[in-house]
């Protein structure tokens, strides 16, 4: 089976699909993605066993025949558990097929072949009966359908055509019913990724486009690891809501509906975010309980168990709205067949008040402003960050003067604003697409400034005359690019100012003037344990807490004041462990030093604690290069980890290597 994969040409600052033959390894790449945390989740495990032989025992009990539906088998390892719970038969449905293949094999190698058959289908194309797919329909129902959002993986139409098609009427469904909770809060953090705040610029005022402001965004969830955001960034309106609950075993729904809760606003502030999450009753007296809920809702936080395959939600309400203390509100929350969206209603508080009119669903959102289509909500945050917009506006003061021509190569930027801002004689910017040429111009023009900046598309419109005979004094960049995948896929920016310099005059400066590989060792505390590895992956770090082993060091540097070189770059060394513990891998990350004394970290945002405690920054993806095992360190230096690093000039890429070496 071929299928398309996506990635990343940093030489020349665009994505691709690589088409991947039948030799592809689909193991491995199902074994990298969330799908193995999801296997060696054992709270959920645990779990769901116990769900499954209760289950069972009360079919047993009625004195009927057990038959298994599993609905998304994966692996095989719930129909496995039911039958070792004393099923009769289990029918294991599996759409993708190297997955039911694996499933296959692993039923096989367990000895269950006799009675558990694996289906290659979408669910909804399964059929029962003499000439069926399945000979006989279930009496118990086993999935597990579900991501973050709950619904988001298809699990509601699967339930709808399984009570009609292919389960007997009454049923046991395990898990037996989900729940959604939800809490209004106020929170600057996460409101910050979700709209554009003023930016003050050498005395001057940057005001988002009225458009932007009034705009609900996208309908998409974010879903990120809440037990990961303190307290301390938000402050709860209103209590935690139960929203609604779905009975699994019953006839089940995919038609949209709305549910609301309503309560009194514990304290005043501004009603921003939605928090959400959902548990899982294993049986139906719910003395089995699967909770996605975030740590610190627990008595103590290393009781919650760690799950990256389920996270938690934050839900953005199209605008956010003052409230008073003690006041009546309304929290909607409307659901279609894959997805959730949320509103907030105010109550008046007046005794002689009619009673309110019966509320209309909330509308799901729908960006209108462009803005949240090109900025990602890391990205928001981003550009809302105070302390690193600081940095680049003291790093162009530095180097602006009233003659300047400048030229800004970022996607979605606001450097060429803030020059123009700051005096520079003629600012240009290159831009990725048209969508996101129309958002910074709707940015000048909601602060007067309607051609202060010329926007291109194309690298072409420049070279062709398109900068009117003028030399390019500042080449500016971020560097930030939508297509980048890994931190050094932002050097599209040296290839992008080495193909300009024809552009820029002899004594041009370019922002940033380099940029450096950063790594250290870690270890993950509680988030991954082991998985084999031989390229980095993305992953955001701030939501999966890690210490380091190592000291931090720099393996590479990239000067871009010189043109991108023709021979790889190669670097190799050791980074000796100088503490105790479970090494599992290696974080990397890209510094950009603007100028000789300002540097931009898109890693670590401050020094390494004592116990190798490490603050990572919540804009950018780190990489991470996991090693074949872990590695048990005693931190007297005797023991490195090793590494070699090679830019590879051709591909626009870094090819990497790390081990470890012991005495």
């Amino acid at each position: 089976m071929a299928a398309f994969c996506g990635g990343s040409v940093p030489s020349a600052g665009a994505s691709e699909r690589v088409e991947e033959s039948e030799e592809c390894d689909y193991h491995q790449e199902i074994a990298r993605s969330c799908y193995a945390d999801m296997l060696h989740d054992h709270d959920r495990n645990k779990k769901y066993y116990e769900g499954i032989r209760a289950a069972v025992a009360r079919v047993k009990a009625r004195g009927e025949r057990v038959v298994v539906l599993d609905i998304g088998t994966g692996t095989g390892l719930l129909s496995m558990m039911a039958v070792t719970a004393g099923a009769d038969f289990c029918y294991a449905v599996e759409v993708f097929k190297p997955t039911a293949e694996a499933a296959r094999r692993i039923v096989q190698k367990n000895g269950f072949s006799e009675k558990i058959k694996i289906i290659n289908k979408h669910s909804t194309d399964v059929t029962a009966g003499a000439d069926g797919d399945m000979q006989e329909k279930a009496n118990v129902v086993i999935t597990e359908l579900f991501d973050t959002e709950l619904i988001g993986e298809g699990a509601l139409p699967s339930y709808e055509h399984a009570h009609r098609n292919l389960l007997q009427e009454p049923c046991e469904a395990v898990p037996h019913r989900a729940t959604v909770y939800a809490q209004l809060v106020e929170s600057p953090l996460l409101w910050s990724w979700a709209q554009l705040r003023p930016v003050e610029v050498e005395g001057a005022r940057l005001a988002a486009p009225p458009a932007v402001g009034r705009c609900a965004g996208v309908h998409s969830v974010c879903d990120i690891q809440l037990s990961q955001v303190s307290p301390h960034s938000f402050t709860p309106l209103g209590p935690l809501c139960t929203m609604f609950s779905v009975d699994f075993s019953k006839p089940v729904s995919s038609a949209p509906q709305s549910h609301t809760s309503r309560f009194v606003a514990r304290c005043g502030g501004r009603a921003q975010v939605v928090l959400s999450w959902w548990d899982l009753d294993m049986d139906p007296g719910g003395s089995v309980v699967c909770s996605m809920a975030p740590s610190w809702t627990y008595p103590e936080a290393r009781m919650a168990p760690w799950r990256d395959h389920w996270m938690q939600s934050v839900y953005f309400l199209p605008a956010e709205s003052g409230v008073a203390e003690s006041e009546e509100l309304s929290l909607t929350v409307r659901r279609d067949d894959y997805s959730l969206w949320y509103g907030l209603r105010r109550h008046s508080q007046q005794a002689d008040a009619p009673p309110p009119l019966a509320d209309a669903p909330p509308p799901r959102p729908c960006c209108t402003c462009q803005a949240h289509l090109v900025w990602t909500r890391p990205r928001f945050g981003e550009l809302n960050d105070r302390r690193r917009t600081e940095s680049y506006v003291s790093a162009l003061r530095s180097v602006l003067k009233e003659d300047s021509v400048c030229l800004g190569v970022s996607d979605g930027s606001l450097l060429p604003v803030f020059a123009h801002m700051m005096g520079a004689k003629k600012v240009y910017a290159l831009e990725n697409s048209r969508m996101s040429k129309q958002l910074i111009e709707q940015v000048l023009e909601a602060n007067s400034m309607e051609g202060g900046v010329e926007l291109e598309v194309r690298a072409e419109q420049l070279s062709s005359g398109g900068l009117a005979g003028k030399q390019v004094s500042v080449l500016m960049g971020e560097p930030y690019f939508s297509t980048s995948l890994l931190p050094w896929h932002s050097l599209t920016f040296w290839y992008r100012r080495t193909a300009l310099a024809g552009l820029l005059r002899p004594d041009a400066t370019v922002l940033p003037r380099a940029a450096a590989l950063h790594v250290v060792a870690v270890e993950f505390q509680r988030s991954l344990d082991f998985r084999e590895s031989r390229e980095a992956e993305p992953h955001p770090l701030w939501e999966y807490p890690c210490r380091a082993v190592t000291r931090s060091a720099q393996v590479m540097a990239f000067d871009f004041t010189q043109l991108v070189p023709q021979r790889p770059i190669s670097s190799r060394g050791s980074l000796p462990f100088v503490r105790k513990g479970r090494c599992h891998g290696v974080a990397l990350w890209m510094e950009y030093h603007l100028t000789a004394d300002i540097t931009v970290s898109a890693g670590l945002i401050g020094p390494v604690g004592e116990q190798g405690e490490c603050q990572w920054s919540r804009h950018r993806k780190q990489g991470v290069y996991f090693l074949r095992s872990p590695w048990e360190t005693s931190g007297d230096g005797r023991a490195a980890v090793t590494y070699s690093v090679t830019f590879e000039p051709a591909l626009g890429d870094v090819k990497m290597d790390f081990g470890v070496a012991s005495p």
